[in-house]
């Protein structure tokens, strides 16, 4: 157990960096996970931490429970703990977890096509609905909130360590799917309802989210071999991005029961 007491230790600035820093991780290739909650969820993932963070009340609390995980067990006051988080209420522990950039694109994975979305928490939500529904992959158009900062990853609640997730993708990574494209519209295709009473929805499939205010992107658009609408009978112009991703996975998840 390494005890650190000092604001300005250096192992305390590169661990506040990746936790308040949405793209540090990506020039650190380590991700900062925080709370006792996410940090199992990636445990029953099989990750393993490089580094394990407690706060000292944590340590008193638990610490023999979690001091076997990794060689790099380190005890800060619960004070000095708290000014890492970029959390309104702190959690009283963390785990530092190697990253690497995933390049390669799986064709004939159910996919997620996550189109310059700019909310972490909109992010979040769909990644958490891709893994609940049994999707594999998630490609994340250049301009798409980092996947792997702190917000996105609590909004995730785990279900990154159940996705293959590639950053920076391209169109013409999304045109060298093998699966049916699908994308939501506003005013063309379909009604989702109407596909799944045909049983001509396809459940293997990648679906594409765009933009929350301007959308999918034309470029992406055109790719698409089905735009379906999703019926709105109490008259709203529109969903939030991820209550729609919800509604279409699902449907497509389920589409054979």
């Amino acid at each position: 157990m390494n005890l650190i007491t000092s604001r300005d230790n250096p192992q305390v600035k590169i661990w506040r960096r990746l936790a308040q820093d949405g793209t540090a991780y990506r020039k650190a290739e380590q991700f900062w996970l925080e709370g006792d909650h996410l940090c199992r969820a990636a445990l029953e993932r099989g990750v393993r931490p490089l580094q394990i963070v407690l706060c000292a009340s944590f340590f008193e609390e638990q610490g023999p429970q979690w001091a076997g995980l990794s060689e790099q067990l380190f005890v800060l006051p619960d004070t000095l703990f708290a000014s890492l988080s970029g959390l309104e209420s702190p959690a009283r522990m963390g785990f530092v977890v190697a990253w690497a950039a995933e390049r390669k694109v799986l064709p004939d994975a159910m996919t997620v096509v996550l189109d310059r979305l700019q909310d972490a928490g909109n992010v979040g939500a769909i990644l958490r609905c891709a893994s609940a529904f049994g999707y594999r992959q998630v490609l994340a158009i250049k301009g798409t909130a980092a996947l792997w900062s702190p917000k996105v990853l609590r909004a995730g609640m785990g279900a990154h360590f159940a996705l293959h997730m590639v950053e920076s993708a391209s169109e013409a990574d999304v045109a060298a799917l093998q699966v049916p494209i699908l994308t939501t519209s506003s005013h063309e295709g379909p009604f989702l309802h109407a596909l799944l009473q045909s049983k001509t929805l396809p459940q293997k499939c990648a679906w594409i989210f765009g933009h929350e205010g301007q959308g999918v992107s034309d470029g992406l658009m055109a790719l698409a071999h089905q735009k379906v609408r999703i019926a709105q009978p109490g008259g709203e112009e529109s969903l939030n991005v991820a209550t729609a991703a919800a509604i279409c996975l699902h449907a497509s998840a389920t589409t054979s029961y």
